[in-house]
């Protein structure tokens, strides 16, 4: 009996071999990030479940919401458990978030300065099977910590999200997948995001999102075109170059009464 060719075995094993210049395919469970553009740069085409995905930001909250809401609002329908947000900078905006598909009966907001308070009730969550989604701010997280925070999200197959200033891209991380998030200087509509590590070739190009949803951006418009009828309407003149140099502050109604860091909205006039 014969042996079989060499360029068999090479054929059959090549077809489970990622190689390091193609995107790789997820190796478990992924959620749509609700965005086209980063989905097609994503290994699997969403956020790994069960793994970690760190966020580096300039600051603390910026365009977390934005990005994650889409698939926070997807684990809750499938899991049914909270979302649970350890070291949240500022209390979320509860109308904001179930008008986006975040219902606010989901949310569970964990308080602490303490970093070590921080990591112990972000684990403590991950072990909790009733838990949807982790997002936690870690600013002064250490590698150890951060790998010991990835094992409890695969043992539990939990969407862990950890934010973390720009400046520990320079360092080492267990995470999966590592973003770095930032405004766009030349346009402040877009949100960019860089890829910073993932399954796949360096991404050359930053993915470009908006920073606004189309409901905020229709709500935009609206109020920009009720204004300038209105200056019509009394005949004054709109001088040129008003538009990005004057606001109008629109007051959302404060969610159960507290500080709120999302319920003022300033809209370009």
């Amino acid at each position: 009996m014969g042996l079989p060719f060499l360029d068999s075995f090479s054929a059959a094993a090549g077809r489970g071999v990622w190689h390091a210049d193609e995107l790789g395919l997820a190796d478990a469970q992924v959620v749509a990030t609700g965005h086209a553009a980063l989905d097609a740069e994503l290994p699997g085409g969403g956020w790994p479940v069960g793994a970690m995905t760190e966020l580096l930001q300039g600051t603390p909250e910026a365009h977390v919401w934005r990005l994650l809401l889409p698939a926070l609002g997807q684990a809750v329908q499938a899991r049914g458990g909270p979302v649970v947000l350890i070291g949240a900078p500022y209390e979320p905006c509860g109308p904001s978030l179930a008008a986006q598909g975040l219902p606010v009966e989901a949310l569970m907001w964990v308080r602490s300065e303490a970093a070590s308070a921080r990591l112990w009730a972000c684990e403590q969550a991950l072990r909790c099977a009733d838990v949807a989604a982790v997002l936690a701010w870690l600013p002064q997280a250490r590698v150890g910590e951060l790998r010991r925070l990835q094992l409890a999200a695969a043992q539990h197959e939990v969407l862990l999200f950890v934010c973390r200033p720009e400046s520990a891209a320079q360092g080492a991380s267990p995470a999966r997948l590592r973003l770095q998030v930032e405004s766009c200087e030349a346009d402040s509509s877009q949100i960019e995001l860089r890829i910073l590590k993932r399954r796949g070739p360096p991404l050359a190009a930053p993915v470009m999102l908006p920073a606004r949803n189309e409901r905020m951006a229709a709500l935009l418009a609206a109020a920009r075109l009720r204004r300038k009828l209105r200056l019509q309407q009394q005949g004054t003149a709109v001088p040129m170059g008003e538009a990005s140099s004057s606001a109008t502050v629109v007051r959302i109604d404060v969610w159960k009464g507290g500080p709120n860091a999302l319920d003022r909205i300033a809209v370009v006039a």
